[in-house]
């Protein structure tokens, strides 16, 4: 097995289940792009990816009017930027569900999945688990050398 390589980058933040809060997910985001050394195109879709994921969680963990938190944990290492996003909120695996028919006009296409299907476009691997109460969904992108 090949030996991991060191974090040489680790950031968390925890949000409540409130999309006003979602600039300090950006700020976040364009923090640790920064210090990662990332350029402008792939800060830009870390930041679309992760905030349609956060978002989602925001969206639908908690029953409506019941307040929740949101972690994300980003690491760094010499290849990979890792983003684990997790809640204890109701089970949902966004992994299970369809890809969105992206060949659909606009209006033959149901609401919702396209926050999943930019997820999968943009990042290199995604993973959902649900342990202990808490869903925990991975999400990895390959830093280019």
């Amino acid at each position: 097995m090949k030996q991991s390589q060191p974090v040489r980058l680790q950031r968390s933040l925890t949000l409540p289940n409130d999309i006003e809060t979602i600039p300090q997910l950006n700020e976040f985001i364009d923090l640790l792009a920064e210090d990662a050394g990332l350029d402008m195109s792939l800060t830009m879709s870390l930041n679309l990816a992760i905030e349609e994921a956060v978002v989602n969680v925001m969206n639908y963990a908690y029953p409506l009017g019941t307040a929740g938190d949101v972690h994300i944990e980003a690491t760094a290492d010499q290849d990979w930027l890792t983003f684990v996003i997790s809640d204890k909120g109701a089970p949902f695996d966004p992994t299970a569900k369809e890809a969105a028919d992206t060949t659909l006009s606009v209006e033959e296409r149901p609401i919702g999945g396209l926050g999943i299907f930019l997820v999968r476009e943009l990042m290199d691997t995604i993973h959902y688990e649900r342990t202990q109460g808490t869903n925990i969904l991975t999400v990895r992108k390959r830093l280019q050398h």
